[in-house]
């Protein structure tokens, strides 16, 4: 069965994304996911011809999802977790559901539950009994130890690591090649920086840079 799939964004993140669905139908030998297009409120000239350069239709602005084919999902390919998840809270009013994309080259282990609108990129690893939410991302060859939660709209950048029994809050995100170690809580919509390393729990909407993170 094919489904059709709407990205929402027209910026690197969301090329990014509808590149993971292009590597899932190469993977399985056939169409899972039929590319519909990009919708976006705001296209820049240049990231409109970079689109037209991937071959992938601009459908218009988020409007176009008020009258979405039937069986229709959408992938939100926004990498800032606070407008990811204003877009989130506006598309929820259309009822369109959530795809979740995990690209080929990502590995998930077992007991590992993720909510709608899950986005794996290339490289990205979740050990083992993790439970990540609605439209977390992770970026490429990021990683995610052992029984800890991912809270809805958490972005993990690349090459940054989290460990085991970690905890990030709601709208958090963890910044390029930054760690956070073992058993530590990061407050929601707080920022990591990147290159950091957190050694103690991070409050709520701060940010923390540097190593050891302050």
């Amino acid at each position: 069965m094919t489904t059709g799939l709407v990205v929402v964004g027209c910026g690197g993140h969301s090329r990014e994304v509808l590149t993971i669905a292009r590597a899932v139908n190469e993977a399985a030998g056939r169409q899972i996911w039929q590319l519909l297009g990009i919708v976006d409120d705001r296209p820049t000239e240049e990231n409109l011809k970079r689109l037209q350069r991937l071959d992938v239709p601009y459908l218009g602005d988020m409007a176009w999802l008020r009258d979405a084919p039937p069986d229709t999902q959408h992938v939100i390919g926004i990498g800032d977790p606070r407008i990811r998840r204003a877009v989130g809270n506006r598309i929820d009013g259309h009822g369109i559901p959530a795809a979740s994309l995990v690209h080929p080259d990502a590995t998930i282990g077992p007991d590992t539950g993720h909510g709608p609108g899950f986005v794996a990129f290339a490289g990205a690893r979740v050990t083992t009994n993790v439970t990540i939410g609605r439209h977390v991302h992770l970026n490429q060859n990021a990683t995610v130890g052992h029984d800890s939660s991912l809270a809805d709209y958490v972005s993990v950048n690349p090459l940054a690591a989290v460990s085991g029994d970690c905890h990030l809050a709601e709208g958090v995100l963890i910044g390029t090649n930054a760690a956070v170690l073992q058993g530590l809580r990061v407050g929601r919509d707080s920022t990591v920086g990147a290159g950091a390393c957190v050694v103690r729990d991070v409050p709520d909407q701060v940010t923390v840079k540097g190593v050891p993170a302050r």
